[in-house]
């Protein structure tokens, strides 16, 4: 088989596996379940993934490959913009993301955690076998980190326009905007296709609430001048 046809045949599988996944979880689904849903053979599944995990993987590649274009794009949306307005919407677009693919941010999650616990990757005694045998997993090892320098670059840019306070590090902008939409991505993920307000409150409201403190926080002045007392 050729490797346009293989390549064809992997994603028809992927396909199916995000089906199953979506419905039962990653935990509940079988091989089997997933190769009836592929219309395929157990065998044959096995000849092209040799785990379950091995799956998921090529499932959360296919996620951040997704996330990756959307920060492009939006890149490109605000490219004549104020540094500090394409921040804002680079938050924006990865709560949307989660939002509108909640299995993919929910594998995004388990995969980071998966990084972090391993000393990003470099512990492999943490790792599976089959997580070290997947090609997947190598994959991701080489883009996991764009979504994080694409948002740097852009607080710099908005710091050499002056629209982002230059008192904080970028990375450290990063990592805190990062870390403040994480519980949105985790109620998301958790809630799946049945999300419904929390406390009479609307995932609505909190989004716009986190999108106003993180323009409030990169541009405020007084804030950083606190920062430096504390």
């Amino acid at each position: 088989m050729n490797d346009a046809k293989r390549s064809a045949k992997e994603n028809l599988i992927v396909d199916a596996a995000e089906r199953v996944f979506s419905v039962v979880g990653f935990k509940n689904a079988k091989m089997e379940n997933i190769a009836a849903e592929a219309g395929i053979t157990k065998v044959t599944l096995y000849s092209y993934f040799q785990s379950k995990e091995n799956l998921y993987l090529a499932l959360t590649y296919r996620g951040l490959q997704l996330l990756n274009d959307k920060y492009y794009q939006t890149i490109d949306q605000y490219k004549n913009s104020k540094g500090i307005d394409c921040v804002v919407a680079l938050i924006e677009t990865f709560m949307d993301f989660c939002s509108d693919n909640y299995l993919y941010s929910e594998a995004l999650l388990d995969y980071f955690a998966m990084v972090r616990s391993t000393s990003a990757g470099k512990d492999t005694a943490k790792l599976t076998e089959a997580t070290k045998e997947s090609i997947y997993y190598t994959k991701l090892l080489d883009i996991q980190n764009l979504p994080f320098k694409l948002t740097v670059k852009e607080i710099q840019r908005g710091q050499e326009d002056g629209s982002i306070i230059s008192k904080i590090d970028p990375m450290v902008q990063t990592l805190h905007g990062w870390a403040t939409v994480i519980g949105y991505a985790k109620v998301i993920s958790a809630s799946g296709d049945h999300a419904t307000p929390l406390f009479n409150v609307s995932l609505k409201d909190i989004k716009q609430l986190n999108l106003g403190v993180a323009r409030a926080l990169l541009g405020s002045t007084q804030f950083h001048s606190q920062l430096e007392t504390v």
